[in-house]
This record gives structure tokens, sequence and C-alpha cells, in this order.
């Protein structure tokens, strides 16, 4: 019995944070640089989950992987097609390790 009310003890306490925004955030009207800042906040998380796989590609050679996502960097500032963007950065990758190392 303890198990299951700290099962459900757990489930509250992730479930609240999550669920009290969904209500608050339609009834309050943000600043425009609170709205400009917390629309940046999706692009540094998937910065900052991507960029340790960048510099850990080749164990000793970060290069590697910084020229990796160089390539995805260019690739989409020419707006291509997201699969071309990660093709084109996997592809770099992988001439990198087979030819150059």
């Amino acid at each position: 019995m303890i198990v299951f009310l700290l099962v459900l003890g757990m489930c509250l306490v992730t479930m609240i944070p999550r669920i009290l925004p969904v209500f608050i955030v339609d009834r309050v009207q943000f600043p425009n640089w609170v709205t400009s800042w917390l629309k940046g906040v999706p692009y540094a998380a998937l910065g900052a989950l991507i960029f340790p796989g960048i510099l850990s590609v080749e164990k000793g050679n970060m290069s590697v992987g910084l020229i990796g996502g160089i390539v995805a960097i260019i690739l989409s500032i020419f707006r291509l097609h997201i699969i071309f963007v990660v093709f084109g950065s996997i592809g770099t990758v992988l001439i990198m390790k087979l030819y150059f190392i």
C-alpha cells in the first residue's frame, strides 16, 4: 500500500506543475518581450540537446562533429527540407570518418 501511495504522490507532484500552466497561460497577457523570449525557448532546448552530441561524434576529434553541425546550419540557412539537412550532415560526418580519419 505504501508503494501505491508513493507512486500516487509522485504522480501528483509531477502532474500539477504541468497542468497548472495550461489553465493560467490563457488568462494572462504577457508583455511583448516575454512572448518573444518564450518563443526562443524551444530552439535553446533543442540546441542544448544536440550540441553535446555534436562534440562527441568522434572521440578525441571534435572537428568531425563541428563540421557536420556547420554543414547542417548552412543547409538550413538555404531553407532546405529537414530531411536534406539531416542527410547532408550525416553524409558529411560519414565522409569525414571514412576518408579523413
